[in-house]
This record gives structure tokens, sequence and C-alpha cells, in this order.
């Protein structure tokens, strides 16, 4: 029971903040992404740690950063994509500093230190480009002179978690037949088309007021994420058995660490913005 309460207090920190976060304000929004950005990419340097790999931790998260920051400044029209190309003098120098590094194996350092930009740096980069130039569900305190809808962002978020919600409460009430067991054994091919359908109901219900798309391109929205959030969370899972370790950090009692809430997200959202970028 300690650690159901335990658990449920956290949901709703995690719930309030992501919805405050990226709701409130387009500073709040940019702060939030960059939380959830540096948090999941620490977790993955530090997991690689129990391999035996010393990834570059400081120069790859202080990349991440960059790209994220030069992404949500051209996407609010600051500043133009061409300031992306910054990453490849960014990348030199990630190669270079390994080769003063004297690390027994130097090209596992370098592949998990720029997986680790690819895996969170390039999908939280795409949030900005989801929420500013955009029209639709107002912040909650009002800004000036910038083109600011978080709506895509919100819907995206309420799908995962009705996914996540549908396919746990189905699992543990109907699941029987695993989905696949070599990798994570708690989930069940029940619990995956129960997460689809809450999702779908859920896309439908609220496709009026997200807007952006109509109902039938939300609801296949919602097939993308209970399709890619789960193999997300396969990936992690696969992640972690590799490494030895039950979770991937401690930040957040009762659910592991970042990598562990948002390993769904990371896959699922750069194809649900595609999807949403070629029909919006």
């Amino acid at each position: 029971m300690n650690n159901f309460f335990r658990r449920t207090l956290t949901g709703v920190w995690i719930v309030l903040f992501i919805l405050g976060g990226f709701w409130l304000h387009p500073v709040s929004f940019f702060i939030t992404g960059l939380v959830l950005m540096t948090g999941t990419q620490y977790e993955y340097l530090v997991m690689i740690k129990n391999m035996g790999i010393r990834a570059q931790v400081f120069p790859g998260i202080a990349v991440s950063i960059v790209i994220y920051v030069i992404a949500t400044m051209a996407a609010a029209g600051i500043i133009s994509l061409k300031w992306l190309l910054l990453g490849i003098p960014l990348f030199t120098a990630v190669i270079i500093i390994e080769l003063y590094r004297k690390q027994d194996r130097p090209f596992d350092s370098l592949a998990h230190t720029v997986f680790s930009v690819l895996y969170t740096a390039v999908p939280f980069s795409l949030f900005p480009f989801a929420a500013f130039s955009h029209e639709g569900i107002s912040s909650l305190l009002p800004h000036a002179n910038i083109l600011f809808s978080p709506g895509i962002i919100l819907g995206f978020f309420f799908l995962l978690w009705a996914n996540d919600t549908g396919a746990y409460l189905t699992g543990v009430l109907a699941g029987k037949h695993r989905l696949m067991e070599r990798i994570s054994p708690k989930k069940t091919w029940e619990g995956f088309f129960g997460g689809l359908m809450t999702a779908a109901l859920v896309a439908w219900l609220l496709s009026g007021w997200i807007g952006v798309v109509d109902a039938k391109e939300w609801m296949f929205v919602a097939l993308i994420v209970s399709v890619t959030g789960t193999y997300g969370d396969l990936a992690e899972s696969m992640l972690k058995r590799s490494n030895g370790v039950k979770d991937s950090g401690t930040i957040l009692p009762g659910h592991g660490g970042f990598l562990d809430r948002f390993d769904s997200a990371i896959i699922s959202f750069p194809l649900v913005y595609l999807f949403i970028s070629l029909l919006g």
C-alpha cells in the first residue's frame, strides 16, 4: 500500500509538472522540455557505465542543450534554421575530445555519446516546432509577440497517459498472453489492445478541444502512440536488461527515473509530429 500511495503521489506530480510546464507559458514550455531532455540523457549516459563504457557525459549533454536551444529559437522565428548547422562542429569536438580521454573502448564511448543525443535531444527538440508558430489552445499566462499553442503537446501526453493507464488496468485484470516476455515479462497483448482502445476513446473525446487535425486523424495519432510508445518502452527495458538495472534512476519515487517515465514519448513523438505535420 505504501508503494502504491507513493507511486500515485509521484504520478500526480508528474502530470501537474507536464501540464503546468508545457501549458503555462512559452518560457515554462522551454524549461520543461529542457528538464526532460537533460534528465533522460543523463540517466542513459550513467547507465552505460554499468557496461564498462565511459561516455562523454558533460560534452554530450552540452551538445544536446545547444541543439535544443537553437531548435526553440528557430521554431519561435527568432533565428534561422541554418543555426542548427552548429551541430557539425559540436560533433567534431566530441570526436576530438575522445582522442584525449585515453579510454579502453573509445569508439564505444563515441557511439553512446552520439546516440544519446539522437535518442533524447532530437525528439525533445521537435517539441518547440509543434508549439511555436501554431494557433489553437492558448497558454495559461499571456505572452506578447509570439504565436504559440501547446495543443499538440498536451494532446500527445493525454493520449500517452491514456494508453499507459488502459494497458496497465487491462493487463492486470485480463492479461494472459505475453507480448514480448524476453524483454518485458509483464506486458501482454490484452494490455496493449486495452491501451489502444483507451487512447482512441480519449482521442475522440478530446479532438474537438485540441483541434489541429480532425477526430479521425487524432484517433490515428492514438494508434501511433500505442504502437510506437509500446516499442519505446520495450527498447528502454532492453537497455536496462543489458545493464542489469531495474530502473533508470530514482528521482521519481515509485516510477524510477526520467527515462522510465518518458521512454515512450522519446520514440513516439517524432512519428506523431511527422504525421500531424504532413496532414496539418
